[in-house]
């Protein structure tokens, strides 16, 4: 039997904020990332990364509590070191250096509500 559960995706993942047009201006100014759509009747729109649709969304408009997401989103870069100086010399702060995990690069850093974000490059060929 044919099961009607037939995930082909990923459309989007939320990230609450609490300022939606700073937000915007860090994902969209700092980042570099495409502003996609602006919702218009809530502080809300979506950015796009290339391979995932951010939905940047205040909290409160939608009626939930704002918590910071504590799992990084993994932004693909080709070089995290370049990115990261990039991205320090625009005022943003990274939690630590960068890790070289052994097959890829990543370095940790927050949105301005503290939502954890990562650069992040694979740069081993993922096993067979």
């Amino acid at each position: 039997m044919a099961s009607a559960v037939n995930v082909t995706g990923v459309d989007f993942l939320t990230v609450f904020v609490t300022d939606y047009p700073k937000a915007i201006e860090f994902y969209c100014g700092v980042l570099g990332l495409e502003h996609s759509v602006d919702y218009g009747k809530i502080p809300a729109g979506e950015v796009e990364t290339g391979s995932l649709t951010l939905q940047v969304t205040d909290a409160a408009s939608v009626g939930q509590e704002f918590k910071r997401r504590s799992h990084p989103v993994a932004l693909h870069v080709d070089d995290v070191e370049a990115a990261r100086a990039e991205l320090e010399s625009k005022g943003v702060e990274f939690h630590a250096e960068t890790i070289d995990s052994g097959v890829c690069h990543m370095a940790f850093f927050s949105d301005p509500d503290g939502n954890a974000l990562m650069l992040h490059n694979r740069y081993a060929p993922r096993p067979s």
